[in-house]
């Protein structure tokens, strides 16, 4: 009977999960990756073990916070995107980018990087103290790539549920490059040291100005369901947790001494297992699908 009730409340937790994550913007069975198209990684790759894990969240909103910190890219949000208005369905929008482009077939993948290049050439202006800027500047290309990239790894580092060796962690930002490449950079880093390396040349480009400070307390406190706000606060605290010091201090984010490790960790494993538990009920075959493909392509 308790067995019952479990099995319940995960499966229907799960469906409310991924509802929550995706919405409208889940990927068909036909969109996903099969045994004959693996799609641009296939399940041996660092990106399949990265994406599919439930650390994304944590690193997601990190990359956001620090994305604020570059006042072209943040112009670029400001005036074109509608994340005030429709917080969630931005998530969701972002969530099939990452789930087509990962677990997707080739086609899907390509098709979604048009997608968003097409939607990028339309994005284009001015910051408030008169700089242009465009979506599609390669530069601009450049800064997102590079903080989503180190997010969603040292997420995993982190709170994932594995752990890469230093060789799968360079082959990931090698993998990333890819994307990066397929929508206009000009180049991009294609290991660990060479992501920190391009992070670093864009610290000097940053600033935490008006725009960035009305994105960072939207992202601090969103309209969001009443039910997700305890979860919610685990990833903002986690989020916050993995910024580097000069980006803390830029955004008047300080942590108490300790607090990462005493607290801050520990709940963001709490969450991070308990919602990869939910997600992963039986019904979702994605995981046994991943492992039957991995076997068969050796």
């Amino acid at each position: 009977m308790l067995s019952e009730v479990i099995a319940t409340v995960r499966s229907e937790g799960g469906l409310r999960l991924r509802g929550l994550l995706t919405g409208d913007e889940a990927l068909t069975t036909s969109e996903l990756a099969t045994y004959d198209d693996p799609g641009l990684y296939g399940p041996a790759s660092s990106a399949w073990r990265v994406h599919g894990d439930m650390s994304m969240l944590i690193g997601g909103l990190r990359a956001l916070l620090l994305q604020t910190l570059h006042p072209l890219a943040m112009a670029g949000v400001a005036d074109h995107s509608d994340y005030e208005r429709d917080p969630l369905g931005r998530l969701n929008r972002t969530g099939r980018f990452i789930g087509a482009t990962t677990f997707g077939t080739t086609e899907s993948a390509e098709q979604m990087i048009a997608l968003v290049r097409r939607i990028h050439t339309k994005v284009e202006g001015h910051t408030p103290d008169g700089r242009p800027y465009a979506a599609s500047d390669p530069h601009l290309l450049g800064w997102v790539h590079a903080t989503e990239v180190d997010s969603f790894l040292r997420a995993y580092d982190r709170y994932g549920t594995g752990r890469l060796t230093d060789a799968e962690r360079d082959r990931y930002v090698a993998e990333m490059a890819e994307i990066g490449l397929r929508l206009g950079m000009e180049e991009a880093p294609m290991t660990v040291d060479e992501l920190a390396a391009v992070l670093d040349d864009y610290r000097a480009e940053c600033s935490y100005d008006e725009q960035a400070r009305t994105a960072v307390r939207f992202l601090l406190a969103p309209p969001i369901p009443i039910v997700t706000w305890g979860p919610y606060r685990v990833i903002v605290a986690a989020a916050i947790g993995m910024l580097p010091p000069w980006a803390r201090r830029m955004m008047y984010l300080p942590l108490p001494p300790g607090a990462n490790s005493l607290a801050i960790r520990p709940a963001g494993l709490v969450l991070t297992r308990s919602l990869g538990w939910l997600m992963n009920d039986g019904i979702n075959q994605d995981r046994e699908d991943r492992l039957l493909l991995s076997e068969v392509n050796g």
